[in-house]
């Protein structure tokens, strides 16, 4: 055997220990030093935003009455719900990766007042839908990402209906505007509010889901849902029409 071969072993497992130990202290300070940090640079940047929020009171009484319901949003739009807890004065859960990034984003989202529920819905999706679905029995609302987290955009994953029709929930369409924004180079065109510009809240009536739909049945009512949200959402839009100070900035984007 040549001389040294026998420390290469060590050597190696040694420099594994050092990255991973490299990888923990990365982790505790982004969760325990800078996320305070971030956080309050957050809430300092949403208090520069005018919220005008609309249609909520059916949600409210709804939920006081001991219905439940499952708030649904496009990825595009998920940054205005930083505003929903404080609008709705509740706590929706919703669902969070099991990942080390989720581990990240689950902290943020409890600070801002969701409740969130870990899962994976592209790992184990079955799982994470009884987590998501035992989530919005026991708090009576939780929050949905219908195209996410990698799209195709604007296309309702059946998840929505499966988790609303288990709950025995009702689905209410959360539709989110913003006067002007930064649009990003994202699969789905992802958009972020200008500090001191509008965001609006709308909620729409709530749709109840049947309990007994076959496959064919099912497909429908999600398509049917879908076209509501996406009517609902280019209705929403026209509310900034005539208020708009400047054009929509595109970030990375080309403005079309």
């Amino acid at each position: 055997m040549a001389p040294g071969l026998c420390d290469i072993k060590p050597a190696n497992s040694a420099m594994v220990y050092l990255m991973s130990l490299n990888k923990e202290l990365k982790y505790f300070v982004l969760l325990r030093l800078l996320l305070p940090v971030m956080y309050l640079v957050l809430r300092i940047y949403a208090g520069t935003l005018r919220l005008k929020i609309e249609d909520s009171a059916q949600l409210v009484s709804g939920i006081e009455k001991g219905k439940k319901a499952v708030l649904a949003s496009w990825h595009q739009r998920f940054f205005g719900g930083f505003f929903l807890p404080r609008a709705l004065g509740m706590t929706p859960c919703i669902m969070i990766s099991r990942s080390r990034d989720g581990d990240f984003i689950a902290n943020v989202v409890g600070r801002i007042g969701w409740l969130p529920v870990r899962g994976s819905s592209s790992r184990g999706g079955r799982e994470a839908l009884r987590e998501m679905v035992a989530g919005v029995v026991k708090n009576k609302l939780g929050g949905h990402i219908v195209d996410g987290p990698t799209g195709p955009p604007r296309v309702i994953k059946p998840g929505l209906v499966a988790l609303a029709q288990q709950a025995g929930a009702s689905i209410c369409p959360t539709y989110v505007s913003y006067e002007d924004a930064w649009v990003f180079n994202s699969w789905d065109r992802f958009m972020v509010p200008k500090p001191f510009s509008g965001v609006l809240l709308r909620f729409a009536e709530m749709i109840d889901v049947p309990q007994d739909l076959d496959e064919k049945a099912f497909e429908e009512f999600r398509r049917y849902v879908e076209q509501k949200m996406i009517e609902g959402y280019t209705e929403a839009d026209r509310y900034w029409e005539g208020k708009r100070k400047t054009p929509m900035t595109y970030a990375c984007y080309p403005v079309e």
